[in-house]
């Protein structure tokens, strides 16, 4: 039950729905108008305002996530703006992680990039990726320890690599570490992408991998691509940044097996 709607400002109601459309993929007006404690006509109101800015789709009765929330997958660049203090952060712990002269896998992603920027300095490894971008970085690398290997395939919007030739390429392989970059992160769905090819591949890497870290910021809480990848239960530990709820970390805090949390203030990209 949520607070009473008198009061609750409009913005802080229509935050909360937005919430539950993220979460549940819909909504209906009369629940709302019951929880909230406010008019049928307030609701619509906010469901129109909502909608107007693209958040949601309006339907008979309710409302649902806008159309393609689920499968819309924006292209690296796009992402490699987006948090970017934060993925530093977690890209620094997510190195701590990772044991010289291990072998350790890496996903496609714009903070597994990053992970891979830090990396480069390890020494020893060798480095199974199905991303384009993570093996540029380690072959700019002047390393001579470092053994690197690109995984056949097609190539996605996020520019990782997917398909029978990615998968023939990850299976059989026996990793240390797999560090996971995700779409998005939800109790029930876990860890999720919108590509349904991608999310093939990332399976195979996962039950590759003896140790799983996912790394994923703040704003993948809640998200929910069209395709698990993992459970929350099967990451070993999940990285994120200190901008995430409480509520947030006390749900993880029960389903990963060790939650890091980086600081976000300290870190300077």
């Amino acid at each position: 039950m949520y607070h009473s709607g008198g009061r609750m400002l409009a913005a802080q109601r229509q935050e909360l729905i937005l919430e539950q459309v993220r979460r549940d993929g819909g909504v209906r007006v009369t629940e709302l108008v019951e929880a909230f404690a406010v008019s049928d006509m307030t609701i619509r109101r906010d469901l129109d305002a909502l909608e107007h800015r693209g958040e949601l789709r309006k339907v008979h009765g309710g409302a649902v996530a806008p159309e393609g929330a689920r499968t819309e997958e924006p292209g690296f660049e796009a992402k490699s703006t987006r948090q970017s203090a934060e993925k530093h952060a977690i890209a620094r712990a997510v190195t701590e992680l990772v044991e010289p002269h291990s072998a350790v896998g890496l996903s496609a992603g714009t903070t597994t990039a990053l992970v891979a920027e830090y990396l480069r300095e390890t020494p020893g490894l060798t480095v199974i990726t199905n991303s384009i971008h993570v093996a540029e970085v380690f072959y700019r690398s002047e390393r001579t320890d470092q053994t690197v290997a690109l995984t056949g395939g097609f190539r996605t919007p996020s520019d990782a690599l997917v398909g029978p030739l990615a998968l023939a390429s990850v299976r059989g392989i026996n990793l240390d570490t797999l560090v996971l970059g995700v779409h998005g992160m939800h109790e029930r769905a876990g860890f999720t992408t919108p590509n349904l090819t991608e999310s093939e591949t990332n399976r195979a890497l996962v039950e590759s991998a003896r140790t799983l870290v996912v790394a994923a910021d703040h704003t993948k809480w809640e998200t929910v691509g069209i395709s698990t990848i993992a459970p929350l239960d099967r990451c070993d530990v999940l990285v994120t940044d200190d901008r995430l709820t409480p509520g947030a970390r006390e749900a993880l805090q029960d389903r990963v097996g060790r939650l890091v949390i980086a600081d976000v203030t300290r870190e300077t990209p």
